[in-house]
């Protein structure tokens, strides 16, 4: 796995997917690189990357279902979903909305939701965390059990460490020290 990591690395640097300079995060703070996660999965290599790197840790951890904050892991969940079609063991998408609709089903959890079924949430990379934890906790609230929790890029600032406090099984492809050096993920090489 730590060959699939390397080679998304490289891919991020090659379609522009990773910056450094001086950029502001949605939480307010300032970071010496900016990771774009979507020019990675909306990418046709990088899309397939990304799902053929995250599908067996799915299939390990018993995770039927993928889901992921709307927008970022909207590539992700769909493409996992191609490759887990494609390799005869079905994982269904689903996108969670940064709120409910407030018009039509009023539905924040877009997919075709199973309580009770296992779930494995996504996102492009972990920060704080917000994103990740608002998803978990919509999947959870729909009675489903959340079962892993991946990234591609993990900023450790922070988020990996408070879903691992919470009990949840966190994993990433890619990590970043305070430096802003990124390398794949301690994980990755197992």
């Amino acid at each position: 796995m730590r060959g699939e990591a390397e080679a998304l690395l490289r891919l991020a640097l090659d379609v522009g997917a990773l910056q450094f300079g001086e950029f502001k995060l949605t939480a307010g703070e300032t970071t010496r690189f900016y990771f774009d996660g979507r020019l990675v999965t909306l990418d046709p290599e990088g899309s397939y990357r990304v799902a053929s790197a995250l599908y067996p840790r799915l299939i390990a951890c018993g995770a039927g279902v993928v889901a992921g904050p709307a927008v970022a892991a909207v590539p992700m969940v769909a493409s996992i979903a191609t490759v887990s079609h494609l390799e005869g063991n079905p994982i269904v998408a689903l996108i969670v909305r940064p709120e409910a609709k407030e018009h039509g089903t009023g539905r924040l959890i877009e997919g075709q939701l199973t309580p009770g079924a296992k779930v494995a949430v996504v996102d492009d990379t972990c920060s704080t965390g917000g994103s990740l934890l608002h998803a978990i906790d919509a999947v959870e609230q729909a009675g489903c059990e959340v079962v892993k929790v991946l990234c591609i890029l993990d900023r450790c600032q922070g988020g990996s460490d408070e879903i691992k406090r919470r009990g949840y099984d966190f994993e990433a492809l890619l990590e970043a020290d305070a430096d802003g050096n990124i390398a794949p993920a301690r994980e990755a090489g197992r």
